[in-house]
């Protein structure tokens, strides 16, 4: 669910300790001395930041929030309030709780060898700030916690506050990486919150760790001229999760701790009303599982995949939800995930086998491979239903597939043809949930459990302008 790892900034003894969000696709940075720490961009759920600090003996001083999230709930202003450390949000967001404002060029000792300067670094959102550490034992500057501006091959989107906006935030984006490069040394380690496959970042890399230098030979935004580097971008720019309205309201209004303990258990009886109410039950077991049987009505959003992504993207926002398990640990999990982007109490949840949780016969449906799709087509017309994004659809498709990208499937299952529907997405989870929204409004279907590669290998004719 979450990695914790820790590196160190280069010549010196200063800590940085990434805390992973691998789900959301973003990091957390707790750094410390050996005595103090600051942390950066906290996510909700603050227990794992405070092990943290509690593992390594330090005392946190101060919390920085880089920008007013677009795809997480912070969990700045509760981390704050439990430890007295002092909660640094740049002073021209407009929030409804106390903070302590900081703007660009501001100063904040923390501790006695720490020095953190703010830069403004504004194109993920106008007031998006980056924050520079210097050392001030070995005198330089060590790192930059770069937010949603500067990352690894890449910059944060700028198109999370509207049409009305990205253009301008586009150029903005340019020259506040062009900034950090040129007030930076090349030895100055980067640290973003996003890039490591969020939604927020305008294109993935698969670095893990980066250096000022080693962006200014390898990131688009350093090696490109403006104009390129600004057509290529919002060319390339697709949907982002519909969750992410939520989130900066959210942030701004300061959100609280979350609520973790167990939701209150569900009979089967009440599972039943739920979905006949128009409720989301929501099955968090493997596809492979939830395939070969499961609650009629139910839905399959996998724990093991991008499990609050998906679900956050789909489900009309404050529709209530029982989440159904194989053990407490899995309840949990998907919990903890579920408080991120803030849906904090599901109304009830039930563990075990799908046998505990219905009276009635259970549901299934077949899975196949795209070996098993090429053969069926000799013999039979089949609707062949792809939902993946519209860019991967354009990219590559298999000849006469439909396109319904996933998060558009629930309001558009009236557009799925009458008759046998092969649903398949790049690998299988997305199908998988697909599958189960379209087994719960009565459509025959097979779910193809396999990998989009191999689509061409095994003879189905592949169009679109990269096949």
């Amino acid at each position: 669910m979450t990695q914790t790892t820790s590196a160190r900034t280069s010549n010196t003894k200063l800590s940085v300790l990434p805390l992973e969000t691998p789900t959301l696709g973003d990091r957390s940075y707790v750094v410390h001395d050996g005595q103090v720490a600051f942390v950066v961009d906290p996510q909700r759920d603050i227990d794992r930041v405070l092990e943290l600090l509690e593992h390594h003996r330090v005392r946190l001083t101060h919390v920085f929030e880089t920008h007013i999230h677009n795809d997480y709930v912070t969990g700045g202003l509760a981390l704050a309030r439990r430890t007295g450390a002092t909660y640094m949000v740049n002073g021209d967001d407009d929030v409804s709780f106390d903070r302590t404002p900081v703007r660009d060029g501001q100063i904040v000792q923390v501790g006695d060898r720490m020095r953190v300067t703010a830069v403004a670094t504004p194109g993920h959102t106008y007031t998006h700030l980056s924050y520079v550490l210097h050392d001030q034992q070995v005198g330089e500057q060590v790192a930059v916690f770069s937010g949603g501006s500067l990352l690894y091959g890449a910059t944060g989107r700028p198109d999370l506050l509207g049409a009305d906006h990205t253009h301008q935030l586009v150029r903005l984006q340019h020259a506040s990486a062009h900034e950090l490069a040129t007030k930076l040394p090349e030895s100055a380690e980067l640290y973003p919150t996003h890039g490591f496959g969020s939604f927020c970042s305008a294109t993935q890399s698969d670095a893990t760790a980066s250096t000022i230098g080693q962006e200014k030979i390898s990131n688009p935004v350093l090696t490109q001229d403006e104009e390129t580097y600004v057509r290529e971008l919002l060319a390339g720019l697709g949907a982002y999760p519909a969750y992410y309205a939520h989130m900066a309201p959210a942030n701004a209004a300061g959100p609280s701790e979350p609520d973790l303990s167990p939701p209150t258990p569900a009979d089967p009886d009440e599972v039943r009303r739920r979905i006949e109410a128009g409720e989301w039950v929501v099955d968090l077991r493997n596809r492979t599982l939830f395939a070969a049987g499961h609650v009629p009505g139910s839905l399959n959003f996998g724990v093991d995949g991008g499990f609050a992504t998906y679900l956050g993207w789909l489900i009309e926002w404050g529709t209530p939800l029982t989440l159904l398990g194989e053990t407490a640990d899995d309840v949990a999990t998907a919990q903890r995930e579920l408080v991120r982007i803030g849906i904090d109490r599901p109304a009830a949840a039930a563990t075990g086998r799908p046998e505990d949780w219905t009276s009635h016969d259970l549901a299934s449906f077949p899975t196949a491979t795209f070996a098993d799709l090429a053969q069926v087509r000799h013999h039979r017309p089949v609707t062949v239903l792809d939902v993946r994004r519209a860019d991967e659809y354009a990219a590559a498709r298999i000849e006469g597939a439909i396109n319904i990208p996933i998060h558009e499937l629930p309001r558009r299952l009236a557009d799925v043809p009458a008759g046998e529907v092969w649903v398949h997405c790049a690998g299988g989870y997305r199908a998988s949930v697909a599958a189960s929204l379209l087994d719960a409004a009565g459509h025959p279907l097979v779910a193809i459990d396999d990998s989009f590669d191999n689509a061409r290998k095994v003879g189905l004719h592949l169009v679109g302008p990269d096949s």
